[in-house]
């Protein structure tokens, strides 16, 4: 593709030079061969194309800043002038051969037919030259670029993984703090029946230690034996409902994304009331984005009270923050038949 477009401008400037050269015969002599004037413009502009590697070559291994900058850009315009006078020479050599010498020999045609615009032929190397230094600070800002967004994302990935990392003391103090609660009532058999299950879910949360991510499948099934430790600690007063559509099952979401929620309307919407409880889980996807919802029966926020959040849900709003950005949304709401409602929408990352 670079030779494709080399090949297009160096021929553009070929078509460029035969129409200035042939309209400038024409104003002088009132005639004009185009062809014959556009040949010798095209060999020149094939020149400086073959000759382009070969001085983007001579600008790295002899870059303008040598010797004090004075050595590098004096030898430079020394070898654009050899450039441009081999070329001039080689030309009339060329006319010479094909049409017989002219009046007074090679050395006074050379000197007679010389104008300034065989100067331009030195602009022509340092525009090349120009095209090299350009196309490396192009390089060295789009490399700076690849290093800074992964830098950013090695940052992102160290900073999730810290507040993944705090979600597990924080849960298993919670869960162990409902074991000696067992203890203390003096219900030992469920207790153990708790340990075995704490056990196997901690199981499956050193398996997916590595990962910031996991489908929405295997969320449910850990949070699934979460919940079966929490209705061992309120057999008869909680219920959890799951209403998951097939499609969202499939959405990647942060790990542990759903459980500190989960948990959150367990500890302040059933644990308070007096009688049984409910928590229900939905998932759907619509246009493109995961809708997760987490509702309870509990008492909700009181009127006129700011909400505060505990570590779980904090942690959950900066984890969704550092992953998607203004992408994602959460929301914590009184329902209007009681309790909770907190809802979280995700792009749809299959």
């Amino acid at each position: 593709m670079r030779i494709g477009a080399a090949v297009v401008i160096w021929a553009a400037l070929g078509l460029v030079l035969s129409i200035e050269v042939y309209f400038n015969m024409r104003a002088e002599m009132s005639w004009g061969d185009f062809v014959g004037v556009a040949i010798p413009q095209f060999g020149r502009a094939a020149m400086w194309g073959c000759l382009t590697p070969f001085i983007l070559m001579l600008r790295e291994k002899l870059p303008l800043s040598s010797g004090c900058w004075l050595g590098g850009i004096a030898y430079h315009i020394a070898f654009s002038f050899i450039v441009m006078a081999t070329f001039y020479l080689g030309r009339i050599e060329a006319m010479t051969l094909f049409f017989g010498p002219e009046y007074g020999g090679f050395w006074h045609t050379a000197a007679r037919s010389f104008y300034g615009h065989n100067i331009v032929d030195m602009a022509y190397y340092w525009a090349v030259i120009a095209y090299g230094y350009g196309a490396e600070l192009q390089r060295r800002y789009r490399n700076q670029e690849i290093r800074a967004a992964q830098l950013e994302s090695r940052l992102i990935e160290a900073e999730l993984k810290v507040l993944r990392e705090q979600l597990k003391p924080h849960f298993l103090f919670n869960t162990l703090n409902s074991i000696a609660a067992l203890v203390r009532e003096g219900k030992n058999e469920m207790a153990v029946t708790l340990i075995a299950r704490l056990g196997s879910l901690l199981r499956m949360s050193l398996e997916g230690n590595h990962r910031n991510e996991t489908t929405l499948r295997v969320e449910m099934d850990f949070l699934e034996r979460y919940i079966e430790i929490q209705k061992a600690r309120f057999p008869d007063r909680l219920s959890v409902e799951l209403s998951i559509e097939e499609a969202a099952l499939g959405v990647r979401v942060p790990w542990l994304l759903l459980q500190p929620i989960v948990e959150n309307a367990i500890l302040h919407g059933v644990a308070p009331k007096a009688g049984p409880g409910r928590v229900v889980i939905s998932g759907r996807v619509e246009s493109g984005r995961l809708h997760l919802e987490v509702t309870d029966d509990g008492p909700g926020f009181p009127e006129n009270r700011r909400v505060l959040e505990g570590t779980g849900l904090t942690n959950t709003r900066e984890r969704l923050a550092k992953t998607y950005g203004n992408s994602a949304q959460m929301s914590l709401k009184n329902r209007p038949s009681g309790g909770i409602s907190v809802e979280i929408i995700l792009p749809c990352r299959s």
